[in-house]
């Protein structure tokens, strides 16, 4: 008879410090600022969104070689489309001038499912420490086989009504995502803008809910985790705060941005560059597409996708998405282990 028990489950209570680091999909997260994070107290995380179910899985291999740490990995969930063709063929009209600019052709705008399937048997097959989604919560199947293979598993939600669709669903724990956030806001509705209510509303609503709630949007300070554990929280997400990280993927002219506060005066959310909301450094391509942007998730993301591989090799962020939280301006540059000392209390 096999009697080896099954390792214990990771719970954010074990964590040294009650930081983790955002999943920030395009570059920013790397393997490298996962294990730095993760062997310093904190709870590294990788972003699978936008990467082949190849491609996650080396990045899982690579962190496990260099730490035995709990690290996460977070995957967007596919939803149906919700543009018609009419609408993207405008949209890709107003483009053209922008491909002119950068002598590119847009992308094609398909909608697709972001390898899904197959990152779900790598996580099933590799089951890291913890598991989360964003843009939705999967059914209850999936999330009981990634629990029966020791994953604690995560929900991203932007409101009560989500939370409680991921609780009915196995979620272990809420990651509360406020307006605030740099990014994409992880909102259920591919339509849609979820309700402006400030992250600290956001905890204080679901409160009565027993569960561990993570707290995301604008944490950037040691100030910002105190508060946002005073309300409730039991650890908080960082993602903007690591972009100027040594160990960060981030685009050199994103992160010059993020410290150019004489050009960036401000974010915006916008849906221009993917079709979904996300909150950035204000620039020239928001300005210009704001207006007209449709809702189109993934679909825009590919249509605009050489646009915006174009301006990165060109060193432009007006042409790039500058994701940033409304707090860009206190992060700083350095080790990640420094940055994560300095948004603990």
């Amino acid at each position: 008879m096999n009697t080896q028990l099954k390792p214990r489950r990771f719970s954010l209570k074990s964590l040294e410090l009650p930081v983790i680091q955002a999943p920030m999909a395009g570059g920013p997260s790397t393997p490298e600022l996962a294990v730095a994070v993760s062997t310093n107290g904190g709870l590294g995380f990788l972003a699978a969104g936008y990467k082949t179910a190849a491609a996650m899985r080396a990045d899982i291999e690579t962190v496990r070689k260099q730490t035995g740490a709990p690290f996460g990995v977070n995957l967007f969930v596919p939803q149906p489309s919700v543009i018609t063709p009419e609408t993207l063929q405008r949209y890709a009209a107003s483009l053209a001038p922008d491909a002119e600019h950068f002598g590119v052709a847009l992308g094609d705008p398909r909608h697709d499912d972001d390898d899904w399937d197959n990152k779900l048997e790598v996580l099933l097959d590799l089951a890291p420490a913890v598991v989360s989604f964003t843009f939705d919560f999967p059914g209850a199947g999936v999330v009981e086989a990634l629990k029966e293979h020791g994953v604690y598993v995560m929900a991203t939600v932007t409101g009560r009504e989500e939370a409680l669709q991921a609780l009915t669903r196995g979620a272990d724990a809420l990651c509360v995502q406020g307006p605030e956030a740099g990014g994409h806001r992880g909102t259920f509705n591919a339509a849609g803008a979820p309700p402006e209510v400030p992250l600290h509303g956001i905890l204080e609503e679901l409160s009565d809910l027993e569960v561990p709630l993570v707290a995301a949007g604008g944490i950037a300070t040691a100030d910002d985790t105190r508060a946002a554990l005073s309300v409730g929280a039991v650890a908080v997400q960082a993602g903007t705060a690591f972009l100027r990280a040594d160990e960060a993927g981030t685009k050199p002219a994103h992160r010059a941005a993020l410290s150019s506060s004489d050009r960036f005066t401000t974010t915006a959310v916008t849906r221009a560059f993917s079709g979904r909301n996300a909150r950035g450094l204000y620039n020239g391509f928001m300005r210009r597409h704001d207006g007209d942007a449709p809702y189109g998730y993934p679909e825009i993301h590919h249509l605009t996708t050489p646009l915006r591989a174009a301006a990165a090799v060109a060193g432009d962020p007006e042409g790039l998405n500058l994701w940033a939280g409304i707090n860009y301006r206190t992060t700083m540059e350095g080790p990640a282990a420094s940055i994560l000392r300095s948004l603990t209390p």
